[in-house]
């Protein structure tokens, strides 16, 4: 990565297309403007128009935001080594990049958004048949929102035969349509169906899995379920991102698109942040409900402080992260004991994680250590994981994998795509899951994922 002075985009246009006729190869060009303020959300509306495919995220605690149209590069990986794989293309794309930026905020420049599924092993189905396994995006032009300071990045491949006038028409163009004054009206549509996929078997399988513990086969295994909605008309995306920013406090809001469909939530489980090799990660695991008074609230938070299954179900992620952050990381620091972590209609045991990450490891090598981690697999986890596959019927794809964005100061974070829904059209599934250990009862078990779908349930109109 070659980092430059402040240039205008006309300079810009002529070093790279000179740097790409000079050896013969295409270049990855990165432009970073400082921009007036401008809604994230209007801006990923209003770029439906240039018909490209669109990213969003939120970040869960501080103002920061992203919104990403088009796509410059894909990174895309098969199944075995995947985070190695993309992480290695990551590398060999940035040491022939250019970036013109006066600014160097993180989360501009060349920024690769995206996901993985969270068993790349598993049979997938026609549900997830538009994602890849793991898959992230260079936007070809990206919002970033700091604060209160907005950034706009060009990224693009240049060719030695393109042409001057021709980038810089189509840049320009581009800026313009993006940029322009928003006025998006938010319509929703109207549920036609909302039916849960199956729900006796899933108990049914519930109990076999206690079964199973309590025979040795696992210590603990977390399943989830599917609902699926119908609406009359097609379900407008940057609403149900309005809707979350306005009600999911405390949560990272995020939205993936890929060839038409969009994968959507708003999650409060931080998987890892890295910024200035500072590394942050998070344990929330143990969920209670919200109450309708303040003395019932705190009536409900002390419950699940002191509650057996979900302190255990907690500290089993705890060791966990603590293990996989240990393996590239110095300076652990790991609170005693869990906090409350409140959302609108949930409550989770939380525990933050700090360490210093070591030189030579990357953002990825921590997501692959930590996922999935037991709040989302089980444990032991290659056996959780193996149980998962042969028994739960659900083609997860993305839903419980990481999801999120790293740049290329080695700034970035992943979060866990739970509270999430695929939208095509139309048409929406929602998933939802729980810790399943020896003592689970299967009805409580239901009643529990039934709480988790309520928050995109309700953003989405469905009760």
């Amino acid at each position: 990565m070659i980092h430059t002075e402040a240039a205008t985009l006309d300079e810009v246009i002529d070093q790279a297309l000179n740097k790409a006729k000079q050896t013969n190869r295409q270049q990855l060009v990165s432009f970073v403007d400082y921009i007036e303020p401008i809604d994230p959300i209007l801006f990923y509306a209003g770029a439906a128009v240039m018909g490209d495919t669109r990213h969003f995220w939120k970040s869960a605690d501080e103002d920061f935001v992203m919104a990403g149209i088009g796509a410059a590069v894909r990174l895309a990986s098969p199944k075995n080594d995947r985070f190695q794989d993309i992480q290695s293309q990551w590398k060999q794309l940035m040491e022939h990049a250019y970036r013109f930026d006066r600014y160097e905020q993180k989360g501009t420049g060349p920024v690769a958004m995206g996901g993985f599924s969270f068993d790349p092993f598993k049979e997938s189905t026609d549900l997830w048949t538009a994602f890849e396994s793991s898959q992230l995006e260079i936007p070809a032009y990206l919002l970033t929102k700091v604060g209160s300071d907005h950034y706009l990045t060009i990224n693009a491949i240049i060719y030695p035969d393109d042409h001057k006038e021709q980038l810089k028409f189509q840049w320009q163009e581009a800026k313009t349509v993006l940029l322009q004054d928003k006025n998006h009206s938010f319509i929703a549509p109207e549920i036609l169906e909302q039916t849960e996929i199956e729900p006796e078997a899933w108990k049914q399988m519930v109990k076999k899995a206690t079964e199973d513990i309590e025979a040795g086969v696992v210590d603990k295994v977390v399943l989830a379920r599917e609902m699926r909605l119908k609406f009359d008309e097609n379900v407008d995306v940057a609403q149900v991102l309005q809707h979350l920013e306005d009600t999911q406090t405390n949560s990272y809001i995020f939205a993936f698109e890929s060839d038409g469909v969009q994968f959507v939530g708003a999650t409060p489980e931080r998987l890892v942040k890295v910024e200035n090799q500072n590394l942050l990660s998070t344990c929330l695991a143990g969920t209670i409900p919200r109450g309708e008074t303040p003395e019932q609230d705190e009536q409900l938070g002390q419950e699940l402080l002191t509650d057996e299954k979900n302190l255990e179900e907690h500290q089993f992620v705890v060791r966990m992260i603590r293990d996989a952050i240990e393996s590239c990381s110095e300076n652990v620091d790991i609170p005693a004991s869990p906090v409350l972590y409140p959302l609108k209609n949930l409550q989770h045991l939380y525990t933050p994680v700090r360490a210093r990450l070591k030189q030579g490891h990357t953002l990825l090598d921590v997501v692959s250590r930590l996922h999935p981690t037991p709040a989302l697999g089980g444990l032991p986890q290659e056996e959780a994981i193996e149980y998962i596959r042969e028994f739960e019927p659900l083609d997860r794809g993305w839903y419980a994998g990481p999801v999120g964005w790293f740049d290329s100061n080695q700034n970035g974070e992943f979060a866990v795509a739970i509270r999430s829904a695929l939208i095509e059209k139309n048409r929406a599934s929602l998933f939802s899951g729980c810790g399943i250990v020896k003592d689970s009862d299967p009805e409580m078990e239901y009643e529990e994922t039934a709480i988790k779908f309520t928050p995109m349930l309700a953003v989405l109109g469905g009760a």
